[in-house]
């Protein structure tokens, strides 16, 4: 658990310095640590942006470490969680938070989908302290001292913390009223997800906010997370809920709400390039798992509906 201790004690330093400096160490950790990321990685980041927003070689390569850079100030921003708990109100502004008030106020939970983009680890500490029960579902990290440190970091800025296996646990506490917040832009495995339209490609997606919508009736709000590098605030932008219908098709169901959770997951992203997490292998299973003809009646299925809804 040295690890842990590690974090710790920087955590600790990281809390004594001034908010500028901070931030300024934090770009430069980003900056230091590019050349590091190993080709092969930076290769398909590049290529995911070139393929995904049509840009230039040069422009894909901008964006890119752009992305790969911004993890310098976000770790700087979750090492100085104490910090920016007393003083929320100075690091982030929320756009919509009234949307998950009324559900509160209702008595009902609901599911927050979100994306790699922005401060993701910030989102959900801002939510909380705006009073919102929320649950964060997460990744257990390889390093057990790194895992507690970060669910430390979580738990005491008023997030609850379950990971990805605690499905019962979820539903449970939707339930009781608390909000499920579920991170959606990860490549899945063939069996979690399901082949929907993101960048005019076809792509493997995550169900789980439609099929829990579907199973519990309950409401999903799109939210995504935005910084201003030039004051270093962010703004957390909670889009009106949508929900997923129930009729006798759930495979429909579900693939409805998935391809407009998919599209939002879009749009923002091509408006805030920059701090999406393109060095994630986000086709991988596209390339590995789906077959040419699954991949081909997709396109066929998309086609013959987008000439029907016209």
């Amino acid at each position: 658990m040295l690890s842990y201790y590690l974090l710790k004690a920087i955590g600790c330093l990281a809390c004594l310095l001034p908010r500028r400096l901070a931030d300024a160490i934090g770009w430069g950790i980003g900056h230091l640590a590019w050349p590091l990321v190993p080709r092969r990685r930076r290769r398909l980041a590049e290529g995911n942006v070139q393929r995904c927003l049509a840009c230039s070689e040069g422009e894909a390569q901008r964006i890119a470490k752009a992305s790969a850079v911004r993890f310098g100030p976000m770790l700087m921003e979750v090492l100085r969680f104490p910090v920016i708990e007393r003083h929320i109100g100075d690091y982030v502004a929320i756009e919509g938070l009234s949307y998950l008030q009324e559900a509160l106020a209702a008595g009902k939970g609901g599911i927050i989908a979100t994306a790699h983009s922005g401060n993701w680890e910030l989102m959900g500490g801002a939510f909380a302290l705006a009073g919102i029960p929320l649950v964060g579902v997460a990744q257990k990290q390889r390093s057990k001292g790194a895992d507690r440190f970060i669910v430390e970091r979580r738990t005491q800025i008023g997030m609850h913390i379950t990971y990805k296996t605690g499905v019962r646990e979820m539903f449970d506490m939707l339930s009781e009223g608390w909000f499920i917040g579920l991170i959606m832009d990860q490549d899945p495995s063939k069996r979690d997800g399901m082949l929907v339209e993101f960048f005019d490609q076809p792509t493997n997606y995550l169900t789980g906010a439609a099929g829990m919508s579907r199973f519990r009736g309950a409401l999903i709000f799109p939210a995504f997370m935005h910084r201003d590098d030039a004051t270093g605030r962010h703004t957390l932008i909670v889009s009106p809920p949508i929900y997923t219908r129930r009729t006798k098709d759930k495979r429909a169901d579900i693939q409805r709400t998935t391809q407009q959770l998919a599209a939002l997951t879009e749009a923002h992203i091509r408006r805030y390039p920059e701090e999406w997490f393109w060095l994630h292998d986000r086709w991988k299973s596209i390339r590995e798992s789906f077959s040419a003809e699954e991949l081909a009646a997709f396109e066929a299925k998309r086609k013959k509906e987008g000439t029907a809804d016209d």
